[in-house]
């Protein structure tokens, strides 16, 4: 049986999967980092999405709105490497 922390980490992978292909449409993608014992989730972006002028939006519009429908448990949806997403 998968504790509950698996179990999140596996709809967080199912909410980035809703994502991903207009990610990749744009030669981007973004990896789960890790699930703290907090509930924070951190987010990598990936490609071109670590230098687009658009990635903040993306990110909080697309990613932390689809893994927050998914998991409403969650605390926070963070960005390891776009600064001003941390």
């Amino acid at each position: 049986m998968m504790d509950s922390k698996e179990k999140t980490i596996e709809l967080i992978e199912q909410a980035l999967e809703t994502v991903r292909p207009y990610l990749h449409a744009d030669g981007g993608d973004v990896k789960l980092v890790e699930l703290t014992d907090d509930m924070t989730v951190v987010l990598e972006l990936q490609g071109s999405c670590q230098s687009c002028p658009m990635s903040a939006m993306t990110f909080r519009a697309g990613l932390e709105e689809s893994i927050r429908k998914a998991v409403p448990h969650v605390n926070k949806v963070v960005s390891s490497n776009v600064a001003a997403l941390a």
